[in-house]
């Protein structure tokens, strides 16, 4: 059951109901009654009350509603201190106001077919109360206050869950009608209860010790409205009083049937002007309901217009559809063939691999004859320093003979040289404790320079491996294939097409297959170079200086021989202009694309970014110089001529080296590039992991932690990778 409920909101003929009963009660020359029956309402308005308080309003009628309160907020009982007949049966009233005791000048109230479980203690200071209909409600209980309404003529309280009466109920001398249902009664007991009011009346009376009189004797003074010091008990009796005051009692009577007639005469014009309210609703009725005919047909027209600007509508997004279907159906066929050049070209690089692997081997092989080599030089080089120490002994021997001539001379200057040693004592223990700072400064900045060494040559030794690359390229574009399916199957599900979803999966599984593959390949090179990185270090502790200086400088010589005979075969001024521009490092790239200066003529900054040159700068002074370069070759075409090709000297007999093909760009060319997905999670940042098996793309890295199962396909998650977009 839900704990709240909106109000409802009457309908157009309720509301135009209340608002046409409002000012027929504002009309000047209207009368006492204000009738808002069935008009819908959820709270009675706040305009009621202000009217029922100017005009002075005696009769307020409010029944066939949906109320659930007889007050609003902000609003106050006292406005109504002029009814005498409130009416709000069939309404879902379930509780009364506390202070309704206020109305002073009601005479009837009807509450019946309510949700009333309970009736307020302040009921009993309604001393002109001669009216309750309590019918049909949940009250268990009525309260002792009851036994105050001095002028109360019909109490109704059937169909309750009432079994017991209050004995103060006997206090209520004029009651002429009591209804109850006799067969739940407990007090007083049943038989009582069907024997009808006045048998209920004597039992209430017996039981408090009071003498039983009929109402008729207790009626005319409260008709007359003359307080209630005449409508409380006489101790004489009633035949003593009326003995004692005929005249007066006669007198009061004929005044009584005076304003019966008048009452009579009231009735009758309120019920003409009831019949008159009624035809004149009838008349509203009427012209409202071909009001709303003409509304019902402007209403079809306009639905008619609509549905069909709606099938024209749908037509074109079925034809805009069927058009998105094609194209994605030709993407599909596009990706399909570059998987399966993938697939082929992944075939083909691992037999490349198995060629490095060969050519790794020779590599080695080659280091270890070097190292032969070394130790043969080390030899030699004992040797002469063998011969050098006996030259220099035997010139020793020649300087001792030297030193005993002059022996003789020297021993007369020591005495002399003994103050001076004191002093040169003290200055050779400072040089000495210089050179110990000296050297201790030379070992630590020759640690640094070496482990300096060691770390530029471990970061150009992962540059310069062919196959690490290889490996990432492949990476980088299996992860950009990635990206696009999972953009492709978003779009896909944005469409509510399932086509061929069955050979999107069988591709991304065999894409995250190959991912992983490479990802293991990858790291196995990694460990293959560090083992080699181990085993130069190992060679290194034979202490001699800069030696991983050395292992730098000969891996920068290494480069294979097709790159060496491109760079060879470039333009002459076009290496000069490199060079000169400090763009010497450019050199490979602009041999392997095989780039002349009437190429570069022809390009711009851009087609020299997808190249590779990514400084802005440099771009424009590259094309700026080149330019210049033409311009002149005009004047002076000898410039230009290419450079004669030098003779290979032949190399010694070795055995046969398959260098491997230049490895071609693997990325997507520029047409193929697809935009950037966002996170399906936060719908902010873009995506940046990829989840392995299933291959998705699809949350970025604050979204993916607390992951468990992939949010496109709900796999579990066996691993994550981070993708690093380059600028």
């Amino acid at each position: 059951m839900p704990l709240f409920f909106r109000k409802r909101k009457p309908s157009e003929e309720a509301r135009k109901r209340l608002e046409y009963q409002m000012c027929l009660a504002k009309e000047a020359g209207a009368d006492d009654i204000l009738d808002i029956s069935k008009c819908e309402l959820s709270e009675i308005p706040f305009g009621v009350f202000a009217t029922c308080k100017v005009l002075q309003k005696k009769v307020l009628i409010v029944h066939t509603n949906h109320l659930t309160s007889l007050l609003p907020k902000s609003c106050s009982l006292l406005s109504l201190a002029t009814i005498k007949v409130l009416d709000l049966h069939d309404n879902q009233l379930t509780a009364l106001p506390d202070d309704i005791g206020q109305l002073t000048s009601l005479q009837v109230l009807n509450v019946e077919r309510n949700q009333l479980t309970y009736l307020p203690r302040s009921i009993g200071n309604l001393a002109q109360l001669q009216t309750l209909n309590v019918k049909d409600n949940k009250l268990k209980e009525l309260p002792d206050t009851l036994g105050e309404l001095r002028s109360l003529r019909t109490l109704d309280i059937s169909e309750n869950e009432i079994q017991r009466l209050p004995q103060m109920l006997a206090h209520v001398r004029t009651l002429e009608t009591l209804s109850l249902d006799a067969s739940s009664m407990v007090y007083p007991p049943q038989e009582v209860c069907s024997a009808g009011t006045e048998a209920i009346q004597q039992f209430l009376c017996k039981e408090s010790g009071l003498e039983y009189y009929p109402p008729s004797q207790y009626l005319l003074p409260v008709l007359e409205q003359d307080g209630a010091e005449n409508s409380r008990d006489s101790p004489d009796g009633p035949t003593d009083r009326f003995s004692r005051e005929e005249v007066e009692w006669q007198n009061r009577f004929s005044d009584y049937e005076k304003r019966k007639e008048q009452k009579m005469l009231e009735k009758l014009e309120f019920e003409r002007r009831l019949e008159l309210g009624q035809r004149e609703h009838a008349q509203l009725l009427q012209q409202s309901s071909s009001q709303k005919d003409e509304i019902l047909q402007t209403v079809k027209e306009e639905q008619s217009r609509l549905e069909q600007g709606l099938s024209e509508r749908q037509r074109y997004l079925d034809a805009e559809r069927q058009r998105l279907q094609e194209q994605l159906k030709q993407t599909e066929q596009n990706i399909s063939n570059r998987i399966q050049k993938l697939l082929q070209e992944n075939q083909r690089q691992k037999k490349s691999s198995e060629i490095l692997k060969s050519l790794e081997n020779e590599r080695i092989r080659m280091e270890q004859l070097m190292s032969i080599t070394q130790e043969e030089t080390e030899n030699l080089r004992r040797r002469e320093i063998a011969s050098a120490m006996q030259q220099m002994l035997t010139e020793s021997c020649k300087n001792r003979l030297i030193q005993m001539a002059y022996e003789s001379q020297r021993q007369s200057l020591v005495q002399q040289a003994c103050s001076s040693m004191a002093e040169m004592d003290e200055r050779f223990q400072q040089i000495l404790s210089w050179q110990q700072m000296d050297q201790n400064k030379a070992i630590s900045q020759i640690l640094q320079e070496s482990a300096m060494q060691k770390a530029a040559f471990e970061a150009l030794q992962a540059k310069k491996d062919l196959m690490l690359q290889r490996i990432r390229s492949q990476i980088k574009l299996i992860e950009t294939e990635l990206l696009q399916l999972t953009q492709l199957e978003l779009k896909r599900k944005s469409l509510d097409t399932e086509a061929l979803q069955e050979m999107i999966s069988e591709q991304r599984w065999a894409l995250s297959n190959l991912l992983q593959q490479l990802l293991k390949e990858k790291t196995q090179r990694e460990e293959e170079l560090r083992e080699i990185l181990m085993e130069l270090e190992a060679k290194s502790e034979t202490k001699q200086e800069n030696y991983w200086l050395i292992q730098y400088q000969r891996l920068l010589n290494q480069k294979p021989l097709s790159l060496k005979l491109q760079e060879e075969g470039m333009e002459r001024p076009l290496a000069t202009l490199l060079v000169e521009l400090s763009a010497e490092h450019y050199l490979p790239i602009f041999a392997h694309h095989r780039i002349s200066l009437d190429m570069l003529g022809r390009m711009s900054p851009e087609d020299l970014a997808k190249v590779g040159v990514t400084e802005a700068g440099l771009q424009h002074e590259i094309l700026r110089r080149v330019q210049e370069l033409l311009d002149a070759a005009r004047m002076q075409p000898e410039l230009l001529k290419p450079p004669k090709a030098k003779v290979l000297e032949p190399l010694e007999p070795t055995a046969p080296e398959e260098f491997p093909e230049p490895v071609r760009p693997s990325a997507p060319p520029s047409e193929l590039e697809v935009p950037t997905s966002e996170c399906v999670v936060c719908l902010e940042r873009e995506a940046q992991m990829i989840f392995l098996n299933c291959g998705h793309i699809c949350c970025c890295q604050q979204c993916c932690q607390p992951l468990r199962t992939c949010p496109l396909c709900r796999q579990e998650i066996a691993q994550r990778l981070r993708i690093y977009h380059s600028s």
